[in-house]
């Protein structure tokens, strides 16, 4: 009688189970990075909506804090959308996030890797009537925190 060889049940359970087990590692870090990337985002507009510029600037990304000084931004966002507007505050909702291999700030900027695009709606119901804005907003990690990004591309 010939003697069969079968395949090795212990062996395939086994590595079935350490697929398993690095797939779903590769899918928490996955979906970790992109929720502490959503994270900051609602982070950065809960501060908007209280009027609590100081805070939200200090969520930007150091290439944004080039853009502007943080007391010309606390000025600005509080004269622009809080005085013309005729708003106390606002609401705002998130899209879905991409993940994006690589961008850029601007045409001339240093290409960022590691990146999520979340478009955000701010809803605003003033003197002038209700209006929404719209804006894609973009996270980068920086020093092993996520900072917030804004799009100046044309």
């Amino acid at each position: 009688m010939r003697k069969r060889r079968s395949i090795p049940l212990k062996g395939i359970i086994l590595g079935a189970l350490v697929f398993a087990a690095v797939a779903m590692l590769v899918r928490c870090v996955f979906v970790s990075s992109e929720g502490e990337a959503v994270d900051v985002v609602n982070e950065f507009y809960r501060y908007e909506q209280e009027g609590d510029f100081s805070n939200s600037w200090d969520l930007f990304h150091s290439a944004m804090r080039k853009k502007f000084t943080k007391g010309d931004y606390i000025q600005d966002r509080a004269h622009v959308f809080m005085n013309h507007f005729g708003v106390e505050t606002f609401t705002y909702t998130l899209g879905e996030a991409e993940k994006l291999d690589k961008w850029k700030i601007s045409k001339d900027g240093p290409a960022m890797k590691n990146v999520y695009k979340i478009p955000v709606t701010q809803t605003y119901k003033g003197k002038y009537g209700n209006f929404d804005l719209m804006q894609e907003v973009f996270v980068v990690e920086e020093k092993d925190e996520w900072k917030i990004m804004w799009d100046y591309n044309q």
